[in-house]
């Protein structure tokens, strides 16, 4: 399969903002999968900072203490709805909200009514995680972020923020790339060592 044509393109076809980075992982494509949708993100003392710079910046609250989980767990409890899946090989999620808000709400929406939702004043985000076999224990692992606004006041919001929110958004999203790397292929070892 060629991560390429995971189905991000029937959620949104024209973004406002389109963002893919990939990385070649030396571990078969479920367990690198497997490895990314259990990674948390916030262990990661840089990503941690840049949510707290965030917050900071945008004087937002803080909520109640965070429990480290994995990206989907936590996603989907802050509101992100699963758009599409193919187990082992790529994971859809999406939300629409208000990004430029200090205290982002995510609110779900359903697969079948994402690409018509024109809600006024939101911001429709879907990510990906994305796994494809390039050879035998070798994954080209990648993720893929794309927003568009439902209308030309969110676009104005959106892109005033998005002028310097993008600068944290891609260094998580490149901090995450090693992380997932170094994690598939230290378990693909440890795995293959038992056998």
């Amino acid at each position: 399969m060629d991560i390429r044509a995971v189905p991000l393109e029937r959620f949104i076809p024209h973004p406002d903002v389109r963002e893919r980075f990939e990385t070649t992982i030396r571990a078969p494509a479920d367990l690198v999968m497997d490895v990314a949708g259990q990674l948390d993100m916030q262990s990661l003392p840089a990503v941690k900072l840049i949510f707290r710079l965030r917050e900071r910046l945008m004087q937002a609250t803080r909520a109640e203490p965070r429990k480290p989980q994995g990206i989907l767990e936590e996603t989907r409890a802050l509101g992100w709805g699963l758009l599409a899946e193919q187990p082992g090989r790529f994971v859809v999620c999406g939300a629409a909200c208000q990004p430029w808000l200090a205290n982002v709400v995510f609110s779900a929406i359903a697969p079948d009514q994402f690409l018509a939702y024109a809600q006024p004043g939101q911001v429709k985000i879907a990510w990906t995680l994305e796994a494809a076999e390039i050879g035998p224990g070798l994954t080209r692992f990648g993720q893929e972020t794309r927003a568009v606004a439902t209308d030309p006041q969110a676009r104005i919001s959106f892109r005033r923020y998005w002028r310097w929110a993008r600068f944290g958004i891609i260094a998580i999203r490149l901090l995450m790339l090693p992380a997932i790397r170094r994690a598939a292929e230290r378990r693909w070892a440890m795995e293959r060592g038992r056998k």
